[in-house]
């Protein structure tokens, strides 16, 4: 397998990808390429190609908004690109013709400002969240042992879906501080668990202004109900490295 490991498809985390995953993974086996072997797959609003197709001096993401290919290397890192493509089409498209609307109203800089950040940010690693408003309340405070062990019941209608490619790569060698950045836009739970339905409503709600706020919570993965075998004990969340408190801010102006 690329970069000399293989993904444990079985891993809840991998859950909306491991279909395909599966698929890939046979073709890579069978000793095709990364591009040809995500190409092998239906339904793909891009094609794949080596990363010598994009040419010196060119940006990535001009390059796929203008010829409709993403240049692929065979590594770990860009095989989740690929699967989150064949999973999130209309996101990824969207994503990418924001990229290039900064990328024309400003140029390619050093410095890539606020909405490519964020769009940056979204892509490598960001997560999803359907789920009842206790627990978003709960998320959004960072209010750690409330969210996880005395709301733990309500997990059972929550859905948690990582979107960002570098995340998956991560959790191919899980550990307990990989932390995601959740939309702080909640799935809609009509929604159910049709994740092109998620990709649909995502891709439209999406725009330049709502990613400038950086409009992101964070997340320890691994702390989620069913994740993880050591965040059974309630204990697990006592770590502060990992579970941090929100930040509260101080006031310079109090006598």
């Amino acid at each position: 397998m690329l970069d000399g490991v293989s993904p444990d498809w079985s891993k809840p985390w991998f859950a909306p990808v491991a279909a395909d995953g599966r698929s890939v993974q046979g073709h890579l086996i069978a000793g095709h390429a990364l591009p040809q072997a995500l190409g092998a797959l239906p339904a793909c609003p891009v094609r794949f190609v080596p990363q010598a197709d994009l040419p010196p001096g060119t940006a990535y993401e001009q390059f796929i908004f203008d010829t409709g290919c993403v240049p692929t290397r065979d590594n770990l890192h860009d095989f989740f690109n690929g699967l989150c493509w064949l999973r999130f089409p209309k996101t990824k498209q969207r994503l990418n013709g924001l990229q290039a609307a900064e990328i024309a109203a400003a140029g390619v800089r050093e410095v890539r400002g606020p909405v490519r950040d964020a769009l940056t940010l979204f892509d490598e690693n960001a997560a999803l969240l359907q789920a009842p408003e206790p627990l978003w309340d709960a998320l959004i405070e960072r209010d750690w042992q409330r969210l996880f062990v005395t709301l733990r019941p309500l997990w059972m209608h929550a859905r948690l879906v990582l979107f960002g490619h570098a995340l998956l790569e991560k959790l191919v060698t899980p550990y307990k501080s990989i932390t995601a950045h959740v939309l702080r836009e909640p799935v809609p739970m009509d929604l159910g668990d049709d994740l092109a339905a998620w990709d649909a409503w995502l891709a439209q709600g999406l725009s330049a202004p709502l990613l400038a706020t950086k409009p992101f919570t964070p997340l320890p993965v691994l702390g989620v109900p069913g994740w993880w075998p050591a965040n059974d004990d309630p204990a697990y969340y006592a770590d502060a490295g990992v579970f941090r408190p929100r930040r509260t801010s101080i006031s310079l102006d109090h006598p």
